[in-house]
This record gives structure tokens, sequence and C-alpha cells, in this order.
């Protein structure tokens, strides 16, 4: 650390080395801090503050580099803490004093806080593809099941008929809302703070525009001191990604309640399932469960880091290196789910007999047979009465709406007549015909415009 060390003539114990050191994780940022090394030493080429020779070795010798990192070949040493200072050491190693003029007008807070942006927009772009893989799964499955019959339920309990595919698309709208999030967490992601230095911006008659339409960003940080001490980019993805999560749990959740024997509603594939080391009848739904068990661990990573972040004052601090461990786990566990939970989306196998079945028991259709009463010139609280009794009834005679006697029905209320019987689950379906319901005409235009959602980003609207 002798060429960074400055006023001190110690040097950090072993234990202070070990316990500062980032790059055991920051070495993730290797290709986004190389990149933004390249744009800075041009930018300081094109601005006359270094020559456009030695900005030519530098960014040859950055190159070099990255193929060694690429290959596994470089030495990352901890005593130089960070991915920045790797670099450039190496950097000085390999092309000589030269490599030390690419740290003009630059400081490590600037520069970590752009490597950070630069890999937040990857993962934003990344997961926005994956959450579009999983709405095409979900959609892929409502349409080989358009005309599945399921119980709807409320509190888990049987509440009213509905198509299985108007099911599925709720969790479309869900993961609709994540892909809206996300985006517009890109938006705030999208802004180039290299050129801020340390706190008050640099000394040198730099080109921060060139900068960004060099390192892809849409604009650059208006505030030098809030540049190097936001990062509620982070928080945001985070934030993000933990609602997602907990839309990706309830369905795991659904997934488990439906393979259990009690439901019988779907088979999971045997990739997506385990079996027993005691127990060989057993097929264990442990995708699902651990879906739902990475979703608190990613609330954790958020609570982290609103944790560190709430109590700093400005700028930078080094309590904030803690933000990229929670960060870089937040990604790679919600890319992981995403990518595991597409698949087992595609290889479910729905039992639409058993739901059908399931259907047809108990009293799922005592909101119709009020809408009957309704329609005959009752009230619907009244109707709702009577309709409640009719299920005591009902019950305790053992008997299904269908065995009910017309001369039965009429002791409840004289406005039952002989097509009280055309009261079915289909019946009850095609009457919701509103936007939004699960008739079978709004589940078609749902269908379809989800698929358009789906074409327009594939086709890059």
């Amino acid at each position: 650390m002798s060429h960074i060390r400055g006023r001190f003539h110690k040097k950090a114990g072993e234990l202070v080395t070990e316990y500062t050191a980032s790059i055991p994780f920051d070495w993730r940022l290797y290709r986004h801090d190389i990149g933004g090394s390249v744009a800075h030493a041009r930018m300081l080429a094109k601005q006359g503050i270094i020559s456009q020779e030695e900005a030519e070795i530098i960014t040859q010798g950055l190159a070099a580099i990255g193929e060694e990192i690429d290959q596994g070949k470089f030495q990352f040493k901890p005593e130089l803490e960070d991915i920045h200072m790797n670099i450039e050491a190496r950097l000085i190693e390999k092309v000589g004093e030269v490599g030390g003029k690419l740290h003009t007008a630059r400081s490590r807070n600037d520069q970590v806080a752009l490597d950070l942006r630069l890999f937040a927009k990857e993962a934003i772009a990344e997961t926005l593809v994956k959450l579009r893989d999983f709405q095409q799964a979900l959609i892929n499955l409502a349409e080989a099941n358009k005309g599945v019959v399921m119980p709807g339920y409320t509190h888990l309990q049987p509440a009213q008929p509905v198509l299985l595919a108007h099911h599925l698309l709720a969790y479309f709208e869900m993961l609709q809302r994540d892909i809206d999030r996300f985006g517009d967490c890109l938006k705030r992601t999208d802004v180039m703070p290299l050129g801020s230095g340390a706190i008050g911006g640099v000394a040198y008659s730099i080109d921060r525009d060139f900068l960004a339409r060099e390192l892809g960003f849409s604009r650059v940080s208006q505030n030098s001191i809030d540049a190097v001490s936001d990062r509620d980019f982070v928080v945001e993805y985070e934030a993000a990604a933990s609602l997602c999560m907990m839309h990706l749990s309830r369905l795991a959740e659904e997934i488990i309640l439906w393979s259990s024997a009690e439901f019988d509603f779907i088979e999971l594939d045997e990739a997506y399932a385990t079996g027993s080391s005691i127990m060989p009848q057993k097929k264990n739904p442990d995708v699902a469960e651990l879906v739902r068990g990475k979703t608190g661990r990613v609330y954790g990573k958020l609570m982290a880091l609103l944790t560190t972040m709430k109590a700093l004052p400005l700028s930078y601090n080094r309590d904030m290196q803690e933000d990229k461990e929670g960060f870089f786990d937040t990604v790679d566990t919600l890319l992981s789910t995403l990518e595991v939970f597409t698949g087992m989306v595609k290889t479910l196998r729905v039992k639409a007999e058993n739901m059908g079945l399931r259907v047809k028991q108990g009293y799922i259709l005592a909101t119709d047979l009020a809408d009957y009463l309704v329609k005959k010139g009752e009230s619907f609280r009244t109707a709702h009465n009577i309709v409640a009794r009719l299920v005591s009834y009902a019950a305790e005679k053992g008997k299904s709406f269908s065995e009910i006697s017309l001369a039965e029905y009429k002791e409840f209320s004289s406005l039952f007549e002989e097509d009280i019987y055309s009261v079915n689950a289909e019946s009850s379906i095609a009457a919701r015909d509103v936007i939004g319901g699960t008739a079978p005409g709004q589940v078609d235009r749902a269908l379809a415009a989800a698929k358009k959602i789906i074409g327009d980003f594939r086709g890059g609207k």
C-alpha cells in the first residue's frame, strides 16, 4: 500500500487489512472498473490532460489486465484494499509510471459510484429479461389450460369458480408491476457520477458529457456531494427485488399447496422436486419452498442497507462499503430464482379433472344463488341471508345444491324456480363478463393483451 499510504508511517495490521478489504467481493466490478477507466483515459487525452500516446498505453494495459482476470491469472491482493487499487497497481507494474496518470481528475469515491451504477444497469437489464421469460411461461401455462375451471379462494376457503388462466394471469399483473418498478429504478440509476471527485468536483477541465456518452449514460449527476454518497439506486433495486420475491413466494406457496395430496391440483416435474432420506413415497416441492425461504434473505439485505445509510453524514463514508455484498447477493438470488421458477412453471402438469371435482364440492355457487334471487327482484342483503340459511340447511342434510328439491328451495324463497338448476360453475364464470373478470371472453382479451406486452418487449418497443 506504499503508493497510497501518504501521511501514514505504519502499515495497517494484518487483521485490519483483512477487516477493511473489499476485494473479496468487489472484484466482481472489474469489467465495470476497467470500462470506466478506459473512458476516463480517453477523456483525459481528449482534453489534453494527458497525451494521446499515454492514453493508448493505459488503455492497452487495462485491456491486458481484463484478459488476465478473465483467464483467472490475476493475483488479487487484499493489502491493496479494493478492485480499483488492485487494477491500478497492476497497471503501473505493466506500463510503468504512465499508469499513475490514470487517476488524474478522479477519486475512488466517484470511481466506485460509477462502477456500481454500471453493474446495476446490467443487473436491471438482465432482471427485466428474466421477468419477461417468467411472464411468457405463465401465458403458455394459461393458454394450455384455458378452459380449466378451479375454485377461487379467499381466506384459503373455496369462494367462487374461476378459470385457472385468470388465476395465473393475476401473477402476470404482479410481475408487470415489478417490471415497471425496475424500469423506474433504471431511470434513476442511469446517471453518470464520474467527475465528481472525492466530494467537490475536480480541478481539471474535464468533459463529463463525453464520459456519459462513452459509458452509455443518459445524463450526468448535478451535485458532486450527492453523486459520491448516493446509494438510493441500490436501495431501490433491493426494494423492487423484495416486492418481486414476495410475488414469487406467493405463487410458490400456492404450488406447494396445489401439489399436496390434500389439493392434488398439479404435479411437479421430478426435476423440480426431491425425495426423502427415509420416506420412499415423498415428492417434496423443495424448489418452491426455497423460493419462500430466499424471499426473507432478500428482505434482510434491503433492511441492512437502509440501516447502514440512515445515519451517514455527507458525503462518502466507509460504511458504504457494506452496500456491495448485500446488493450482489440480492441480484444473484433474484436472477437465479426467476430462472429456476420459470423452468418449474414450464413443466407443471395441471390436473384439470381434480380442480373441476373440487369446484363441484361444497357450496361454492352460493353467491350465484344470491345473484339469482336479486335478478328475480330480491334485495341483495335479503338474498344473502336467504342463501346463508339455505347453506346451513344443505350442510345439515348432507346435500349439495343440485340435490336440493325445488320444494325445499321454495321453503326459503318463493322466487326459486326450475331454472335454479341451470346455475353451475360455467354459468357462474360466464356471468362475470366485466373488464378484469374471469369470463372466458375477458380472459381471452387479457391473454391477448399479455402476449402483446411480451411481443412489444421482444420487438424492442
